[in-house]
């Protein structure tokens, strides 16, 4: 059982949706919030917090001693803090590096110190590039479908699973997350932390602040809202690029179960994501955001992908669904649907963030 949460990443997307979930949820709980407040949107959380009694420490993951043990008194430590972006890789290494690895060094002697538990959300680009361009693909009219043969271990039409390979490149930002994981596993070993590690795919609902190069659904469904035009990039540049997205409240209620059940999932690195009958290609998804809100942009096209880009990931999580019976209920309609209505009511405050 868990009575004193750190949520690190506390004022991003998932972090404040996790903090406001679990405080509701189990009013008793201390809930404790740690953030830099460096992405743009991430402020409008603050009066969220403090309306529900979450309290709220401005610092940074990079820095030691703004996780000095002497000022944390918790059991659970939720790490929802990274820079998560792929192509912030490409333009400054300096801040992937040390918020994503000298972070986690910083957080797992911060866990080690207090002797808490550690629940660290990681990424399904832990996987290579290069091997999962090599995925192979079925093009039909509105997407790319995984093929039912493949040559790769780990890969089915279901999507990709654990048993993928790690052998090659993955972006500086999937480099920073997989050695991570490798951490937490020597810090289990070595020091008896109990830990769990998830590795999500796209995660989206009301209150991400999508951008470009993270939170595409959010942004999507924003540029149709605000009518601000959007660009298919790469692939022959006609949307057929397909992701499985996870609403954020499917998320959570998975987090709520490995919190209560933390002993009997200590150790696990799995899969977790909306899977292939959640999955959506950006045609599919500029369709769908046609409908929702009556609006239709101008999309442009792009034949070139931009770098570290993949046409196809799928995630499946059929390791996780096995071993704790969660599954996602909410599809892609809802979703999208979801972050319409956040929008629609809170349109003043969103429009500068994301029109």
């Amino acid at each position: 059982m868990s009575d004193r949460i750190l949520i690190l990443g506390g004022a991003g997307f998932v972090g404040s949706s996790l903090a406001i979930s679990l405080k509701k949820q189990h009013p008793q709980w201390t809930v404790i919030c740690f953030d830099n407040l460096r992405r743009r949107g991430s402020e409008l959380n603050l009066p969220r917090f403090k309306q529900l009694g979450i309290e709220f420490i401005h610092g940074d993951i990079r820095s030691a001693s703004d996780l000095d043990p002497t000022n944390f008194k918790v059991d659970t430590i939720i790490d929802c803090s990274a820079e998560p972006s792929v192509l912030a890789g490409f333009s400054s290494p300096q801040y992937v590096l040390q918020t994503n690895l000298l972070g986690t060094i910083n957080i797992l002697e911060l866990a080690r110190q207090i002797r808490a538990r550690l629940l660290f959300l990681s990424t399904s680009r832990i996987y290579p590039i290069e091997k999962l361009k090599s995925v192979s693909l079925i093009e039909s009219a509105t997407r790319f479908n995984i093929a039912s043969e493949q040559i790769i271990p780990g890969v089915s039409e279901l999507g990709i699973a654990e048993e993928f390979t790690l052998q090659g490149h993955r972006s500086l930002y999937g480099t920073t997350k997989l050695a991570s994981e490798m951490l937490i596993e020597e810090y289990r070993q070595a020091y008896g932390i109990q830990a769990i590690v998830n590795r999500c795919g796209v995660i989206t609902g009301p209150w991400q602040m999508g951008k470009v190069d993270q939170g595409v659904f959010v942004l999507w469904l924003a540029a149709h809202y605000f009518e601000k035009s959007l660009s298919y990039i790469g692939y022959g540049g006609a949307g057929k690029q397909v992701r499985d997205l996870l609403h954020i409240d499917d998320l959570l209620s998975l987090i709520d179960y490995q919190l209560e059940n933390f002993s009997d999932l200590d150790g696990d690195v799995l899969n977790v994501g909306g899977g292939i009958e959640n999955s959506l290609s950006l045609l599919e998804t500029t369709k769908l955001c046609e409908a929702i809100t009556g609006k239709s942009i101008l999309i442009k096209s792009e034949a070139t992908a931009r770098q570290g880009d993949i046409p196809i990931y799928i995630t499946d999580a059929s390791k996780i669904i096995a071993k704790t019976g969660w599954r996602p209920i909410r599809n892609p309609e809802q979703t999208l649907q979801d972050i319409y209505g956040w929008i629609l009511e809170l349109e003043d405050i969103l429009k500068p963030i994301l029109s």
